[in-house]
C-alpha cells in the first residue's frame, strides 16, 4: 500500500485543513478542476493553488493533469480516503454541538435481508449524532411491518417493493440484482424436478421466481417454504435446494448458479415508508437511512 511520507523539517507536523481537503475531495470525486470549481464557487486557478499548497505539504504529488480530466496518483488515492474520513468526522462533531437535541422514540421495522445488513451501521451513527432518540428495531414480513406501521405500531419500514397487492406507497432506496445461488460444488440445480426454497406467500422473491421457472417452462417443486432468509440459507447450505437471492447477500460457500442454468429473475427493490405526522426524531433517522443505501450504490 502507498504511504505519505511528510517534511521531517520540523518538530511538529503541519495540520490539513478541512477547506483544501474538501477541495481535494470534490476534485477527485468530479475528475475535474474546472467542475470542482462549479461546486465550491472558486475559481479553477483558485483550487489550483490550493492542491498546489496541498502537495508541497505532503511532499507528494496528488493528481495526474491530463488534457480534459485529472486522475489520482498512488498517494492521492490513499489522502482521498483519510480525507472523505476527515470530513465526515469534522460534520459529525458540529452536528453533536449545533444540531437540535433530539429526544423521543422512533420504531423501525425491516424484512431481514438487505435491511438487516445496512441497519446496524446506520443505528450506530445515529446514536452517536442523537444518544437521547431510542430506536427499536423490529424484524419480519413485508407485509407484517407495513401492518405494523398502520397501527401505529411503528415510524418506519424498509419493506421489499413489488409484493402482491402492495403498491408503492413510500420511497425506493435500494435496488439490486435477484439472482439464483446454490451450493459451491452443489447439485441441487442439476436435479429435476428443480428444488426450490422461497418464502411464504405474499413475498416478491417468490412471485419473481415462480413466475421465471413457469415461463422458462423449467419443472421444479418448492422443498422448503420459510419466512425469513436464514431458512432458505440453510436448505441451500445443505444443498437441498436452490433459491432466489439478492446477489450482494450471497457468501461462501454459497456461490451465484450459472446465469445460462436457470431462467434470469430481475432487479428487487427495497421501499421506506414513514408513518404520517412522525416526530424530528424518525425524519432524521430517515436521513441516516437514505444515506447509508447512497453509499452503497456509490
Amino acid at each position: 500500500m502507498t504511504q505519505l511520507s511528510l517534511p521531517t523539517g520540523s518538530a511538529t507536523l503541519p495540520l490539513l485543513d478541512s477547506d483544501v481537503l474538501r477541495t481535494f475531495v470534490t476534485i477527485a470525486e468530479s475528475g475535474s478542476f474546472t467542475r470542482a470549481a462549479r461546486q465550491v464557487f472558486r475559481t479553477p486557478s483558485a483550487l489550483s493553488m490550493q492542491i498546489k499548497r496541498l502537495e508541497e505539504t505532503l511532499g507528494q504529488p496528488l493528481f495526474v493533469r491530463e488534457a480534459r480530466q485529472v486522475r489520482l496518483t498512488p498517494e492521492g488515492e490513499v489522502l482521498l480516503g483519510y480525507g472523505r474520513r476527515l470530513l465526515k468526522l469534522n460534520e459529525e462533531a458540529v452536528t453533536q454541538f449545533l444540531a437540535p437535541s433530539l429526544e423521543g422514540r422512533v420504531g423501525i421495522g425491516t424484512t431481514d435481508d438487505v435491511g438487516t445488513r445496512i441497519l446496524p451501521g446506520v443505528l450506530a451513527r445515529f446514536a452517536r449524532s442523537h444518544p437521547a432518540v431510542q430506536v427499536d428495531v423490529v424484524v419480519g414480513s413485508s407485509a407484517g411491518m407495513l401492518a405494523r406501521l398502520d397501527a401505529g405500531e411503528l415510524d418506519l419500514v424498509l419493506v421489499t417493493a413489488g409484493n402482491p397487492g402492495q403498491g408503492v406507497r413510500g420511497e425506493i432506496v435500494h435496488s439490486e440484482p435477484l439472482v439464483w445461488a446454490g451450493r459451491e460444488g452443489g447439485i441441487a440445480a442439476q436435479r429435476s424436478p428443480l428444488p426450490v426454497a422461497l418464502a411464504h406467500h405474499g413475498c416478491a422473491w417468490r412471485g419473481m421466481a415462480l413466475d421465471a421457472l413457469d415461463r422458462a417452462g423449467v419443472s421444479y417443486r418448492i422443498a422448503y417454504t420459510c419466512e425469513h432468509c436464514a431458512g432458505q440459507e440453510a436448505a441451500m447450505l445443505a444443498d437441498l435446494a436452490v433459491s432466489p437471492f439478492p446477489l450482494a447477500l450471497i457468501r461462501p460457500p454459497l456461490r451465484r448458479i450459472d446465469k445460462n442454468l436457470l431462467p434470469p429473475l430481475g432487479d428487487y427493490q427495497l421501499e421506506l415508508v414513514k408513518r404520517s405526522g412522525v416526530g424530528q426524531a424518525s425524519e432524521a433517522l430517515v436521513g441516516y437511512v437514505i444515506e447509508a443505501f447512497g453509499n452503497m450504490h456509490g
